[in-house]
């Protein structure tokens, strides 16, 4: 399955009609802390990516590894933060 075959879909009518209806009660999960909201990340939208060849240190490999599947995406994922965060912080001093 493909990103694209999930934006194509289309969910009977009848099955979006039955989740209209739905009456969830949200009472019992706590409101998130401050501490939470601070932590959250943003979503990103899909970007073309460029294939490159980096040395990374076997220790590194072994932790991202140790994560889970995904480990090429977090490497991305945890550069973009450093990134975003550097950005944010470049006019502070």
């Amino acid at each position: 399955m493909k990103a694209d075959d999930i934006k194509e879909f289309k969910p009977p009518k009848a099955e979006v009609e039955r989740l209209r209806r739905m009456k969830i009660d949200y009472s019992d999960i706590p409101p998130l802390t401050d501490e939470q909201l601070a932590r959250m990340v943003r979503l990103r939208e899909y970007r073309k990516r460029i294939p490159i060849s980096v040395r990374i240190d076997p220790r590194v490999m072994e932790w991202l590894r140790s994560k889970g599947p995904g480990h090429l995406t977090r490497i991305n994922d945890i550069l973009v933060n450093l990134m975003e965060a550097e950005r944010r912080n470049s006019g502070k001093a």
